[in-house]
């Protein structure tokens, strides 16, 4: 059984005139805070892209803490992990080809972070071993392990063209205990896999959603300690970007649906014995989605998301991120 949820005061929070996407939340001490990637060019690689960290006692009122980017690589997919007492921002970046961001090799991927310890003095970026290869994606920390989403080409195979590159593309679980080096440990997805999101159950199990490439339905993926053996079962739609929270007894699943015949809007879900129940739809529309989460108590929460519907319409900038107020009725 699911509450209905109740959606109010949706605001722009950042809107710099760049494009501006990708957003994630969480809570450290006694702040929010919010993450996102912003640049100039767009939507697609340009090393003219940045991540920008913002913060807030409220909720309402932000102030920004930091930003980064890495030389001769486009910065992307900003997400929050917090882990031996700091708060880590995980970028996954591809090299960027002087002149031609076209041309790009999917095994040239290597992940980043910079870290604080108080949220106000950063440090980094640094590169983080053992990613090399790995589209890094969203991260956890269960008993004082990290945990972090990477996908990758199997067997790092050379694909020159990439429209081949989808059914060979693999989604691992990576384990750290310090939070800059990283293994692979389990196979989440091994065909076609994408962006995942993930929590940990009270038994210490794992529950994720993931999305599927060439628009394919999402999947719910499942293990138990050591995560290493993983299930996959079909949902009923495709979700880009997708947000997985728990929230209370209830799971909050949101990101990107796709439309016949209209722009694709952002979308929020429960998940309910894995079958997905539409709770809301976001005012968005052209470039949009890639939400994050924060519960303030059992019956409130705060979600980030990007739209560039109230700007270009299209994944060129302007884009602006949002905040919307969550209630449970």
């Amino acid at each position: 059984m699911t509450s209905n949820l109740q959606v109010s005061n949706i605001r722009q929070v950042f809107n710099d005139g760049n494009h501006n996407a990708f957003t994630d939340l969480c809570r450290f001490g006694e702040h929010i805070y919010l993450t996102f990637r912003s640049c100039p060019d767009g939507h697609m690689l340009f090393t003219s892209s940045r991540i920008v960290i913002m913060r807030s006692v409220d909720g309402v009122n932000w102030q920004q803490v930091h930003e980064f980017s890495v030389p001769k690589r486009d910065v992307r997919d900003p997400h929050f992990m917090v882990l031996n007492d700091k708060l880590f921002v995980y970028t996954g970046t591809w090299w960027v080809e002087p002149g031609d961001s076209s041309e790009r090799d999917i095994n040239d991927h290597l992940g980043y972070c910079a870290w604080s310890e108080d949220g106000s003095t950063w440090h980094g970026p640094v590169l983080l071993n053992g990613t090399h290869g790995h589209y890094i994606w969203r991260a956890g920390a269960h008993n004082g392990v990290g945990y972090l989403n990477g996908r990758r080409i199997r067997d790092f195979d050379v694909i020159v063209d990439r429209t081949q590159a989808n059914e060979p593309m693999e989604s691992w679980l990576m384990v750290s205990d310090d939070g800059f080096n990283w293994t692979p440990l389990g196979l989440m997805q091994p065909a076609y896999g994408d962006e995942t999101a993930f929590v940990f159950e009270d038994d210490g199990s794992v529950l994720a959603v993931a999305r599927c490439m060439e628009r394919r339905p999402a999947q719910v993926c499942r293990a138990s300690p050591p995560y290493t053996t993983w299930t996959q079962q079909d949902l009923d739609q495709y979700i880009g970007g997708p947000l997985l929270a728990r929230w209370g007894e209830h799971y909050l699943v949101g990101g990107r649906k796709m439309r016949e015949n209209a722009q694709p809007i952002t979308t929020l879900y429960w998940l309910v014995d894995d079958q997905l129940q539409e709770a809301a739809e976001l005012p968005s529309g052209g470039d949009n989605s890639y939400p994050g989460f924060v519960a303030l108590s059992p019956q409130q929460g705060i979600l980030s998301f990007y739209s560039s519907h109230e700007g270009s319409g299209t994944s060129l900038a302007p884009s602006a991120i949002y905040l919307a107020d969550l209630s449970l009725r």
